[in-house]
């Protein structure tokens, strides 16, 4: 009668840690799964944010060639030189 105590008990016991380790195992499944849908959120908001630098990028770089003078005013139009102490005048002595 003892040996067909012990061994329901060890069924239970069996069951009762086939059954912690199954919830432990979900609980686990679940942060992992979690954690890996907000990286896929955070990648496709980094990949949004990429291509509207790429936009901006390239919007920048059609305003600053359509605002660029033409090479020959450029070159016909003379530079005033600022006096070399004008910097000096700013810098305060210590």
């Amino acid at each position: 009668m003892n040996e067909l105590m012990n061994s329901g008990a060890l069924n239970i016991a069996a069951l009762a840690l086939s059954l912690l380790v199954t919830l432990v195992g979900l609980i686990v499944w679940f942060f992992v799964n979690r954690a890996s849908v907000r990286a896929n959120e955070q990648i496709e908001l980094l990949e949004a944010l990429l291509d509207q630098q790429k936009r901006q990028n390239a919007l920048l770089r059609r305003l600053c060639e359509a605002n660029e003078p033409d090479a020959a005013a450029a070159e016909s139009a003379e530079k005033p030189q600022p006096p070399a102490d004008d910097f000096v005048r700013l810098v305060a002595e210590r």
